[in-house]
Parts: C-alpha cells; structure tokens; sequence
C-alpha cells in the first residue's frame, strides 16, 4: 500500500472514530483499513489507537503522527493543487461559532459552501463556549471578543456592540434609566452565557464604570433573556447582532447609547496557517468575505 494511503486511512478513523467509519470514507473494505493499522503500528513498534469496544483513541504517539501526518497529507494537496490541475476540493470540515451568531450568521454560509463544493462534508459545532480547536479538532472558529495570547491565527471580520434594551411597555411602566446608577431601581435580565454578568461596565466619558446588577431574572441562554425582555419583565444587555431586528421593529427599546462600553472585535479563527488544507483555505476566504458584508458586524451598532 501507498505510503500516503497509509497516513490518509489512519487520519481517517482518527476523525471518524471507527475502522467501519473510516472504510465508509475512503471506499475501502473493512479489513484494508484493519490491515494498514496493523501494518503502520507493527512497522513503527508502536501503539498507536487504543482499541475498546466502545470506542477508539490515540495514543500519544498517535497524536503526534496524526499531527505530522496531517501536515503532510496537506502539503501533498497543495503541492497537486500547484500543478495547475483542477482537483475538487474534498474532505470534512468541522466549524464551530457561537449559537444565535451561527444559526443565523455562520449556517447561510456554510450552505453556500457547500452547494458550491458538493464533495465537502461540514459539522457545525455551535456552542457559546470557546471550544479548544485542537482538542476539539476543529478546522475554523467564529469568536467573539478578545482573543488570547495563542498560536492560533486570526482574520477580523467586524465587531458588535453590547445594547442595554427594554420593551416600550417595560419603560411606560417603570420609567427610563439615564445613568447606569439608576438601573439599581429597575428589574435585570441577565443571561449566565456569553453575553451577560452581574457586573455590567460602560464607558463614559472616556472613563471605564462598572456597575453590579442584581438581576431580577437570570437565564443560561440569551434567546430566553430576549423573550423576557420583549415580554415587558425587565432591561437585559445583550450583543448588538442579537437585537438588531428588535430594535428596528420598536419590540425593544436600546438604552443610553453614550455609555456603552467599547465594541467586541469578531474574528475567524484556524488553528494554523502552516496546517491549512485547501478545503480550509477555501471556506476561511468564503466566511471572511460573507461576514465583512454583515450590516450586523459593522461598527457594533
């Protein structure tokens, strides 16, 4: 067998997590797949999956020739691609961005993807938590907010701002807040996720002030702050892209605009810029150019 064939058929059950899956794949029998383990592990001296009969895990050593194998079946790709032929782009592709940004946002995008590319095959992970790319394997991220000091490399797309908002109802009932000392008189919506705490800053004057909130009503997803505080049950602050709509409707109310705090910086993110394939170079230059376009990622209003 191909030495190449060999490295691609042990990335293969790596990412699909079974000999079986991994055969259904690459088109191959069953016990081609077991026999390239068997004969990469025994030419090696190495284990490389630990097999249960449940699931399939690398080991250390696995990991790092996954990582190496990765790299050169990549390098393979493009070293054809330069050629000058025209080889479809093919292979899976694992995305992940936050939940209403991707849903909204990020989905449209990765199905323009894909009727563009019909051998591409994408998870769409969303999750408002900051999955770790590698441990996750995951090819290309959406973040909002600051990134950390990392190896990971960065395109920023826009940026959203954080909104204090409440129902016309809700502010015919309790009255308007002007400063952010006066929300200690009225009912807080708080989502637990990304885009709420009880210590809300805002920026005035050029001068950072954090107030502490005690809200009224705490939830572990926006959707559900939103709902509230569409219903009239308080003032909630979530990201801009969120209430867009709300506030062009008049549904939501947005609250002193001259004390939000500086906007979010949104960014795609890939793992490594060395470790691209060309299936993920593609989609980071389709996501990019999609989301730059977003009127939500403009200027965080």
């Amino acid at each position: 067998m191909d030495r190449l064939d060999e490295l691609a058929i042990f990335v293969a059950i790596l990412e699909t997590g079974s000999l079986a899956a991994a055969a259904k794949r690459l088109r191959r029998s069953a016990p081609v797949v077991t026999r390239a383990l068997s004969g990469l592990e025994e030419r090696l001296g190495l284990r490389l999956i630990e097999r249960t009969t449940r699931n399939l895990a690398p080991t250390d050593a696995g990991r790092r020739l996954a990582e190496q194998a990765r790299r050169l079946l990549a390098d393979y790709d493009e070293a054809l691609a330069a050629t000058g032929t025209d080889r479809p782009l093919r292979g899976r592709l694992r995305i992940t961005a936050p939940v209403m940004f991707g849903r909204e946002h990020v989905t449209p995008l990765v199905l323009d993807f894909m009727r563009a590319l019909p051998d591409i095959r994408i998870e769409l992970v969303l999750s408002d938590g900051n999955l770790d790319l590698i441990e996750e394997e995951l090819d290309v991220a959406i973040r909002i907010g600051p990134l950390p000091d990392s190896g990971l490399v960065a395109r920023r797309v826009g940026q959203v701002g954080r909104h204090l908002v409440a129902s016309p109802a809700y502010l015919a009932r309790r009255g308007t807040p002007e400063t952010p000392e006066d929300l200690a008189a009225h009912d807080v919506i708080v989502s637990t996720g990304r885009s709420g705490s009880p210590e809300w800053r805002f920026l005035i004057d050029g001068r950072e002030r954090l107030v502490r909130v005690a809200p009224r009503l705490a939830v572990s997803h926006i959707d559900s702050a939103l709902l509230a505080a569409r219903d009239g049950h308080g003032i909630a602050r979530p990201l801009s892209y969120q209430v867009a709509d709300d506030i062009a409707a008049g549904t939501l109310v947005r609250l002193m605009p001259h004390a939000e705090p500086a906007p979010l910086p949104v960014h795609v993110v890939v793992p490594s810029a060395r470790l691209m394939p060309g299936r993920v170079r593609a989609f980071l230059d389709h996501a990019v150019k999609g989301l730059t376009a977003l009127a939500v990622l403009k200027g965080g209003a």
